[in-house]
């Protein structure tokens, strides 16, 4: 476990990404998948439906062959299922909780957060000792949408905490898709964030031409 600036493991902020960011991030793990390129977090309900299940592992899939580290929460739902998807199929992953570092939530995921501090990265900028509190969270996905160069929302109710990272994502200028499935007109914020640059999600293509990368990628279904 060992702190560091935000500026030291993410490079050089600009004003607009500064404006919100932590100044200390707390790591355990592999540091260095913060300098591997390209990150997406992979985020939504902690209650998925069994095709926000399939539609996770899928995208998950299909990054991972592209070697791309998929970035989650480690909440209940799509974010443990990004992680332990990702874990299977032998790619990187990055965890960024609303707890200090050595505490988990929920706590049926410790051993999992055990798993990632060891062989991929865990990322908090809560202090060890510091009391947790509802609005860690919203905060966790604001670093979260600092950390990712994209973020796709699988599922997400009216209400989900997952929308804070979508909006955050917007007013930093990163990419942020939205599964196509989503706009059927039963929500009201999935064309809301379209009217702010949210970008409807119908191929991974769509993502990885959006995406820091040294070459071109192979060309995988989704």
């Amino acid at each position: 476990m060992s702190p560091a600036s935000t500026e030291s493991v993410l490079g050089l902020l600009n004003p607009v990404e500064r404006k919100f960011a932590p100044e200390r991030l707390w790591l355990a793990g592999h540091a260095d998948l913060l300098q591997q390129r390209p990150r997406v977090a992979v985020i939504g309900t902690r209650n998925p439906t069994a095709l926000g299940v399939a539609r996770t592992r899928k995208l998950v899939r299909a990054l991972v062959a592209h070697r791309v580290v998929i970035v989650s929460g480690l909440a209940a739902g799509v974010d443990t299922i990004a992680h332990t998807e990702t874990i299977r199929l032998g790619g990187r992953t990055i965890a960024v909780i609303g707890t200090p570092i050595d505490e988990a939530f929920p706590k049926s995921n410790a051993a999992l957060q055990h798993q990632l501090a060891t062989d991929h990265l865990v990322v908090s900028e809560f202090p060890p000792g510091s009391a947790v509190s509802r609005g860690n969270f919203p905060r966790r996905n604001r670093t979260m949408a600092l950390i990712a160069d994209a973020s796709v929302i699988i599922e997400a109710g009216e209400t989900s905490g997952t929308l804070s990272q979508g909006w955050e994502a917007l007013r930093l200028g990163r990419p942020l898709f939205i599964l196509r499935s989503l706009l059927d007109g039963r929500l009201s914020w999935p064309a809301q964030m379209v009217q702010y640059g949210a970008l409807p999600l119908d191929q991974v293509d769509d993502l990885l031409a959006m995406l820091p990368t040294d070459g071109p990628f192979d060309a995988v279904p989704f």
